[in-house]
C-alpha cells in the first residue's frame, strides 16, 4: 500500500514538475487535450473548481490574439486535470466527511 501512495506522488510530482507551455502543436490540440484530462478528472467525479474556468478564459485571450497567454492558461489547465486525477486515485481509500 505505502509503495503504491509513493508512485502515485511521484506521478504527482511529475505533473508539477512539467513545463509550462502545452507540448501540442496547435491552440486547438492543446485545448483538446486539457479537455480530456478534465474529462478523466471529471469522470472519478474530482473536477477541480478552476479547470474549465481556465479554458474559458484562454479561449478569450486566443480570440484577442494573446496566443501565448492562452497556451499557458491551457496548459495550466491540462496540469490541473492531471493533477486532479492522480490526486483522486491518491485518495480513492481515504476515509472521512467526504465519502
Amino acid at each position: 500500500m505505502k509503495l503504491k501512495n509513493l508512485s502515485l506522488i511521484t506521478a504527482l510530482s511529475a505533473c508539477l514538475m512539467s513545463p509550462v507551455l502545452a507540448q501540442a502543436g496547435t491552440y486547438e490540440e492543446a485545448v483538446t487535450e486539457a479537455k480530456a484530462s478534465i474529462n478523466n478528472a471529471k469522470a472519478l467525479n474530482h473536477e477541480w473548481r478552476d479547470s474549465s474556468k481556465l479554458l474559458e478564459k484562454a479561449d478569450k485571450l486566443n480570440k484577442e490574439g494573446k496566443s501565448d497567454e492562452a497556451m499557458k492558461l491551457v496548459a495550466k489547465a491540462k496540469k490541473q486535470g492531471d493533477m486532479a486525477v492522480v490526486q483522486a486515485k491518491l485518495q480513492a481509500n481515504v476515509s472521512g466527511p467526504h465519502n
